[in-house]
């Protein structure tokens, strides 16, 4: 089996196992160096890491083009909901959401959480089951110890990791977390879109550890 992880910019991503996509915080309109519009995503699952708008971005748009499922925090479900958009699959950190591709798992992450100036509940990571590979995407985050228990616990092949400052870790701290996760493959997020974020991930260099330095719109293939 194989995976395939197209980056969108900041934090996003769509996942693509050959049989099903799914999209994480799709930021795409006003999203200065994205490649993608709405309407270029198509996917199955919609999966959040938490509310802020350059996570939330067009989620309901794609969403709702795709009959897509959104998984989210029970408070981020419950907007969707009130949006119009019914299919939507609620959790928290600790659970675990059964899926067609395989499942999603909330983690903590050490940040916050608010669209709009609503409360959106937890902010999470989340260990991605698909296409024979598990992915962990750490969300908006900083470093925090329990990263190495959900090392030990998911054993993720990849992870996303944010290295941007000032709102998450940067390149040193996060050359920590890949260590702690234990991932064989990083990619550095959520940096060079905003001119109050590092502009490159320049000192990302995790020891033992491949890094795919995405640019939006490309693509690692795994497996």
């Amino acid at each position: 089996m194989a995976l395939t992880l197209t980056f969108l910019g900041q934090s996003g991503f769509i996942l693509d196992d050959g049989a099903h996509k799914l999209a994480i915080d799709p930021f795409l309109t006003g999203n200065p160096v994205a490649k993608h519009a709405p309407a270029d995503v198509a996917c199955d699952y919609v999966a959040l890491t938490h509310g802020h708008e350059d996570h939330f971005g067009d989620t309901l748009e794609i969403a709702k083009n795709n009959d897509a499922t959104v998984i989210g925090a029970y408070e981020i479900a419950n907007y969707v909901t009130e949006q119009g958009h019914q299919k939507v699959e609620p959790g928290n950190p600790g659970g675990t959401i059964a899926t067609a591709f395989g499942s999603v798992t909330f983690t903590h992450a050490l940040h916050s959480s608010s669209y709009q100036g609503r409360y959106m509940g937890l902010p999470c990571g989340l260990v991605i089951e698909m296409g024979g590979t598990r992915f962990y995407h750490l969300g908006d985050t900083g470093l925090f110890k329990d990263l190495e228990l959900y090392g030990e616990l998911y054993r993720p092949e990849i992870a996303a990791i944010p290295v941007g400052d000032r709102f998450t870790m940067d390149a040193n701290l996060g050359n920590r977390a890949a260590k702690m996760v234990g991932c064989s493959v990083a990619i550095p997020i959520h940096y060079g879109t905003f001119p109050i974020l590092a502009q490159d991930a320049g000192g990302f260099a995790p020891e033992g550890v491949t890094v795919k330095d995405l640019a939006p719109g490309e693509s690692y293939h795994h497996g």
